[in-house]
C-alpha cells in the first residue's frame, strides 16, 4: 500500500467504523423492535387481554383500523387508539 491511501484509510476507516456501530448497536435493533410491534399491533384481535401503554390492563371488545374498545372492569368500556397498546398479555399471566 503506498503512503497515499493508508492516509485515506487513517482518514475515513473511523468514520466507516463509527457508521457501522451506529448501525448495529442502534439503528437495526430499532427497526426490528418497530417490526415486532408492527406486528403485534397488526395481529390484535377481539378477545386478546392487553396493556395499553398507561398500564390499565384490558380486554379488546371491538376493534377497527384506527381504534379499539377496550374493556377494563364489568360494563366498562374505553375507545382508544391501537398505538396506545403496550403489549399483548399471554393468556397464563394474570
Amino acid at each position: 500500500m503506498n503512503p497515499e491511501m493508508m492516509g485515506t484509510l487513517g482518514t475515513w476507516g473511523p468514520i466507516v467504523l463509527l457508521v457501522a456501530i451506529f448501525y448495529f448497536l442502534l439503528y437495526r435493533p430499532q427497526k426490528n423492535e418497530q417490526k415486532r410491534r408492527k406486528s403485534m399491533l397488526d395481529n390484535l384481535k377481539k378477545g386478546d387481554r392487553v396493556i395499553t401503554i398507561g398500564g390499565i390492563y384490558g380486554t379488546v371488545s371491538s376493534i377497527d383500523e384506527k381504534s379499539l374498545k377496550l374493556l377494563i372492569a364489568k360494563d366498562v368500556e374505553i375507545e382508544m387508539v391501537r398505538s396506545s397498546i403496550n403489549s399483548v398479555v399471554p393468556v397464563d399471566v394474570k
